[in-house]
């Protein structure tokens, strides 16, 4: 199975000066699942080379056993480091699009042509989307058959609840959760923090950072319930 990854490039949370970027775990963590299946891998963003980590993403209270891993995988970590430009893909090379999530994609990935047309790409050619935390808010422009991509498809995504927690409401362009429920989407949540993961269909949701191995595991599994029909 061959993945496409897309990333951020975007470093700067808003108006507040901080640092932004994509959340580590997201990123690290369904790298790992999607390697460990054997799955041939390529990373992407919109400028190419290095994405940026999102520093709070790095704190002692947030590591997990893939963001150890990575720390220690200098393969991996150049990977991480060499994206290719998102204008240098096409959805004919992949079997599915995967994005991490984290703020950064809020600015730069939400109303990127580039990637609206490469989601809509993959999705028409019967091909699975994937987008955890943040990300699936890149699908708030996207469109099938004429309606938003969302419509009608049970979603998740960061919550309201999540975003006040961490105190940025007021800084994000918009909030996930208000968004995918306007565009006709049947949004469901967990509690705040919890892992959750939605497939409904080729689309694939995630919660939160702690929701990202399991959007990963669910696309790998869709993957191989995919070529097993094929096969059949």
């Amino acid at each position: 199975m061959k993945i496409l990854m897309v990333f951020t490039s975007h470093d700067t949370l808003g108006s507040t000066g901080r640092k932004t970027g994509f959340w580590l775990e997201e990123g690290a963590a369904p790298y790992y699942v999607f390697r460990d299946a054997g799955a041939d891998l390529t990373l992407a963003s919109p400028k190419g080379g290095q994405p940026p980590i999102d520093p709070k993403s790095d704190l002692p209270e947030n590591q997990t056993p893939a963001m150890t891993r990575f720390k220690y995988d200098e393969a991996a970590q150049r990977v991480f480091a060499t994206t290719v430009k998102l204008s240098e893909v096409r959805s004919d090379d992949f079997d599915a699009v995967f994005y991490p999530g984290g703020h950064g994609p809020m600015w730069d990935l939400v109303d990127n042509p580039e990637s609206i047309k490469l989601i809509e790409s993959f999705y028409e050619s019967g091909k699975p989307v994937a987008a955890v935390c943040h990300a699936p808010a890149v699908l708030h422009r996207v469109t099938y058959n004429g309606a938003p991509i969302v419509k009608g498809k049970r979603v998740t995504g960061f919550t309201n609840g999540e975003e006040e927690e961490v105190q940025l409401t007021k800084v994000v362009p918009f909030l996930v959760e208000d968004e995918l429920k306007r565009l006709g989407g049947l949004y469901e949540k967990k509690a705040n923090w919890e892992s959750f993961a939605i497939t409904d269909g080729r689309l694939i949701t995630g919660q939160n950072p702690a929701s990202s191995t399991a959007g990963a595991q669910a696309l790998v599994a869709l993957l191989t319930s995919i070529k097993s029909g094929a096969a059949a």
